[in-house]
């Protein structure tokens, strides 16, 4: 999936020239925490935060009415394109510590992405917004597992909403989690502990798990 998929196109922004009071009103009025600061020719020069503005009604003794966003705006921004993969943007925003990204094309801006839009894209992709069952299975041949996952689901008519892949404490070793959609799984994983796969999750009485 690509960032175009997921961003928020219509924007609300700011110029240097704007008073920080337009800035806390904004983001009151429109539930927002991020506000990426503009030029005329629509070039992001600068982004402002909730937590910016906290921070200078902290330690500014000026009035905010005469205060303007060129004096807290961050001018080392770091922008995305469209086309970028949500998991490259989802890891930048991880390591850099930042809450949103600015999206940039022709170098002019047309879109924000946000944590928010990020963990709700995350929920969407893992299914976890659907009813249905999580199963966990440790193996090292993920390729094996999930082959033999698409035929058992099948001869029981069930839908497979998600498939990840975590690594393990054991390099050898992988945990294919599938979420299925239904509400009563056993059937599936008897059959899969049938053919010897280690299912983890979920726990049945009796089963041992390495």
């Amino acid at each position: 999936m690509i960032v175009d998929e997921i961003m928020k196109k219509k924007v609300i922004t700011l110029l240097s020239t704007d008073t920080i009071r337009k800035a806390k009103l904004l983001m009151l009025e429109n539930g927002i925490r991020h506000l990426p600061v503009v030029n005329d020719q629509q070039q992001v020069i600068g982004l402002v935060t909730r937590s910016d503005l906290y921070q200078y009604f902290l330690t500014s003794g000026d009035e905010e009415d005469r205060a303007v966003i060129a004096d807290v705006m961050n001018t080392k921004v770091i922008t995305g394109h469209p086309l970028d993969f949500i998991e490259e943007v989802a890891a930048i925003c991880f390591e850099r510590k930042i809450g949103c990204l600015p999206i940039t094309e022709n170098n002019k801006l047309v879109g924000i992405v946000t944590e928010t839009d990020l963990l709700h894209t995350f929920v969407q992709l893992t299914g976890a917004d659907q009813p249905g069952s999580q199963i966990e299975i440790k193996t090292s041949t993920i390729s094996d597992v999930l082959a033999e996952v698409t035929t058992v689901t099948r001869e029981l008519h069930l839908n497979i909403l998600s498939v990840i892949v975590y690594p393990t404490t054991n390099a050898e070793k992988q945990t294919l989690v599938l979420r299925i959609q239904t509400k009563n799984p056993l059937p599936l994983i008897e059959k899969l502990r049938a053919k010897q796969y280690d299912v983890l999750w979920p726990r049945l009485p009796g089963a041992t798990y390495e």
